[in-house]
C-alpha cells in the first residue's frame, strides 16, 4: 500500500473543554498511513484530542504538528467524521459528496462522475438522488465516510462514527472502512469505547487516562486484520489499562 497519509504529533499538549482542563502533558505521534485508536474512560479527553488534531481547538500548552509543521487551524488535509449525522439535509447523497470534491478544487465537469464512483464504492448504487432523511443510519454513515475521504485528506479524525449503529451494521461499516482505507490510503485517528472494534481496526491502540496521567498504554496490534484472530492477551492488556484509568464500559466487559 502506498502511504499517502501524514504524520501528526502531540508534543506535551494540554487541552481544556468548556474551561476545564482535560488533557495535561500528552505526547504521542501518529505514524503516516496508520490507524491509531484512541480509547479511554468517558471524559478523559478523546474527542478533545481529535479536535486539536483537526485544528478546531488550540492547545493551552504544547504543540500539535502535522508533518512537522505546527497546526494553527483547520486544513483540507485533515478531515473529521463525527458520530452524529453531519450531512447537509437539503442536499442529495451525490451533492453531499460533490461538495467535498468542490472544496478540494476538483473541476466542476468531473465532480459528478467522481461522486458516482464513490457512491458505487460505498455500496449505495441507486441512492445518489436520495436526501439524508430517506436513508438509514448505516447508509448515512456510508455517505459521511465517502464525503470525508472524497476530499483526499491526508489524515482523518473519526469520533465514534459507528457508535450509534446496530451490531450487524457496525460490523459492515468496520469492514467498509478497512477496505476503503486500503484503496485510499490516509492516516486515521479513530475514537472508540469498544475494545473489539479497536483491535479489529487499529494498528496501535492508545489508552488515555485522567488528567495528570494522560497516556496509560500504547499497544501494537498484530496483523492480519481478521475477526477470527486470537487477540485475547492484547484485549486483556487494554482492559487492564482501562481499569487502571478508572472506568470499564459495557463494551469492555
Amino acid at each position: 500500500m502506498t502511504t499517502a497519509g501524514i504524520g501528526v504529533t502531540l508534543e506535551r499538549v494540554g487541552l481544556s473543554y468548556t474551561g476545564a482542563p482535560v488533557i495535561d502533558d500528552l505526547s504521542i505521534t501518529v505514524r503516516p498511513g496508520e490507524i491509531l485508536i484512541l480509547t479511554g474512560p468517558s471524559g478523559c479527553g478523546k474527542s478533545t484530542v481529535l479536535r486539536a488534531l483537526a485544528g478546531l481547538l488550540r492547545p493551552d500548552s504544547g504543540r500539535v504538528l502535522a508533518d512537522g509543521l505546527e497546526v494553527t487551524g483547520t486544513d483540507r488535509d485533515r478531515a473529521v467524521v463525527f458520530q452524529d449525522n453531519a450531512l447537509l439535509p437539503w442536499k442529495t447523497v451525490r451533492a453531499n459528496i460533490e461538495l467535498a470534491l468542490k472544496l478540494r478544487g476538483e473541476p466542476r465537469a468531473g465532480r459528478r462522475a467522481l461522486a458516482e464512483r464513490w457512491i458505487d464504492e460505498i455500496g449505495l448504487t441507486g441512492f445518489a438522488d436520495f436526501l439524508p432523511k430517506s436513508l438509514s443510519g448505516g447508509m448515512r454513515q456510508r455517505v459521511q465516510l465517502a464525503r470525508g475521504l472524497a476530499g483526499a485528506p491526508r489524515a482523518v479524525m473519526m469520533d465514534e462514527p459507528f457508535g450509534a449503529l446496530d451490531a450487524r451494521t457496525r460490523n459492515t461499516m468496520q469492514r467498509l472502512l478497512i477496505d476503503t482505507w486500503r484503496d485510499h490510503p490516509t492516516t486515521i485517528v479513530f475514537v472508540t469505547h469498544d475494545v473489539d472494534e479497536a483491535l479489529l481496526l487499529g494498528d496501535r491502540v492508545a489508552v488515555l487516562g485522567r488528567a495528570g496521567e494522560p497516556l496509560r498504554a500504547l499497544l501494537e496490534v498484530p496483523r492480519p486484520r481478521e475477526a477470527g484472530i486470537d487477540r485475547s492477551a492484547l484485549r486483556t492488556d487494554i482492559i487492564a489499562a482501562l481499569d487502571h484509568s478508572g472506568e470499564l464500559t459495557e463494551a469492555t466487559k
